[in-house]
């Protein structure tokens, strides 16, 4: 096992990955920049390594200066976390070159899945379903590509292979408006992630978006860890998730899972990873693969009781997955509300110092955050300060005890978006479970109009 682990990130989750290091005995290296310097995790690290000035650019999206980190730090292992270089083949590649493990899959692996076409090729030669689409990458020719479109059906969704985080995505209804959007849609792609390459897609009118959580080892052995329901999103950013996913039989669980579990054994998967689908009339669409530990694990880990993040280093150490499949028992239910410094309804960025916080607690309650009294949230990086779990043995319950932590979790100083999820949670809609993953933005939008 690791002596020392240099944690490539910030935020919450760069507090989640030192908690379990610090209850497996690794010793911690925390890198920051100079807007992070008092975060609670920078304290709490055996060591920290500031690596430049605020902008992510210059500091953590800065692969030399992670790597000198390591180096003078002598730390064996590199935990990226989620975001910043969590799917950068090539930081990968250099952290292996260097002679550190990266805490995650393979170089190529993250390659293959990190590129959406490659991707959903992959998956159809291993029997994961996919949404109708074009055979790869659309061609330059526009009567080729009239041609794919009308043979999928209009409407279709064109996404740029690159993409990532709800960018590179453009729907288009008509045959019309098809050859300009995928122009813009190349413009935008090779601008925002170095890579033109688009393809097309059928577009769902009202899909659930539905995740499967997997483990890999590197002797073959995979096994998955329930669904997620992540439909709750605005422009294609999730907003609530919870586990297991409402309306989900077990023979579907077991479907999906399975084939989920047997891709990771055909492409040689290592680490934890999640599978994204859309689910509409009872079927699952591949859409991609996160090849990281995602911001919404937690739901997962309440209701099997399993500690991803733990699991990821015992992986990357070498060790076999501790568990089978038959281990693997859901129990009970799970939501995650991520709390964002944002207005709650105009979602404007609310950066500053927090003038007084009060977390909720309570049976169930879970918070993963690292902010405090005092802090200043930076306005540099993404908004969310926290996230804030419930758990009951029903959904109902999950959800009772989450409005009661909503009521409950002050944070004054700063505008966030508990507003928002407390009025969520009142919702009929949502209480019945199943909403598409365009129901909040319709919410939004008939409240705008003092409809709701």
């Amino acid at each position: 096992m690791f002596e020392k682990i240099l944690i490539a990130n910030r935020g919450e989750i760069a507090l989640r990955i030192q908690r379990a290091c610090r209850e497996m005995g690794i010793k911690t290296v925390v890198v920051h920049s100079e807007a992070d310097r008092e975060a609670k995790y920078v304290k709490l690290a055996d060591e920290s390594v500031c690596i430049g000035p605020a902008p992510s650019t210059k500091s953590y999206l800065n692969v030399p200066a992670l790597i000198a980190a390591a180096e003078v730090t002598d730390a064996q292992a590199i935990h990226p976390g989620y975001g910043f270089l969590s799917e950068n083949a090539d930081f990968a590649e250099r952290v292996e070159q260097s002679g550190f493990v990266f805490i995650g899959p393979r170089p190529d692996t993250i390659r293959l899945m990190g590129d959406k076409v490659s991707a959903k090729d992959a998956m159809i030669a291993a029997g994961v379903p996919c949404v109708p689409g074009s055979a790869g990458a659309l061609p330059e020719d526009p009567a080729e590509i009239v041609k794919i479109a009308k043979k999928i059906g209009f409407p279709v969704i064109i996404k740029a292979a690159g993409g990532g985080g709800g960018r590179g995505m453009r729907v288009v209804h008509t045959e019309g408006a098809l050859i300009n959007s995928v122009q813009m849609t190349r413009t935008e792609a090779g601008a925002a992630f170095g890579n033109p390459t688009v393809y097309m897609e059928k577009y769902l009118q009202q899909p659930r978006h539905i995740e499967i959580q997997i483990l890999a080892d590197e002797y073959g052995n995979a096994i998955y860890l329930g669904e997620r329901d992540c439909s709750m999103q605005r422009r294609h950013q999730k907003i609530i998730e919870e586990a297991p996913a409402p309306g989900i039989t077990d023979e579907q669980r077991q479907r999906i899972g399975t084939a989920c579990a047997e891709a990771c054994s055909r492409i040689g998967y290592r680490g934890a990873g999640t599978f994204e689908f859309l689910f509409e009339n009872g079927e699952f669409y591949f859409i991609e693969m996160n090849t990281r530990v995602q911001v919404e694990h937690p739901v997962t880990e309440m209701i099997t009781g399993v500690d991803i993040v733990q699991e990821q280093i015992r992986i990357a150490a070498g060790e076999k997955l501790r568990y089978k499949q038959s281990d693997i028992i859901l129990r009970g239910h799970a939501m995650e509300c991520r709390i964002n410094a944002e207005d709650p309804f105009t979602f404007v960025p609310s950066p500053g110092k927090i003038e007084s916080y009060h977390p909720a607690g309570g049976p169930g309650i879970r918070i993963d955050s690292h902010i405090y009294q005092g802090y200043t949230v930076p306005s540099h990086y993404d908004s969310m300060v926290g996230k804030l779990i419930s758990y009951g043995d029903t959904r109902e319950q999950a959800m009772a005890r989450m409005r009661v932590a909503l009521s409950e979790i002050s944070i004054s100083g700063i505008k966030t978006n508990i507003q928002l999820h407390q009025e969520l949670f009142m919702d009929a809609a949502f209480q019945r479970g199943s909403t598409s993953i365009h129901y909040l933005e319709e919410r939004l939008s008939q409240m705008k109009k003092g409809e709701a």
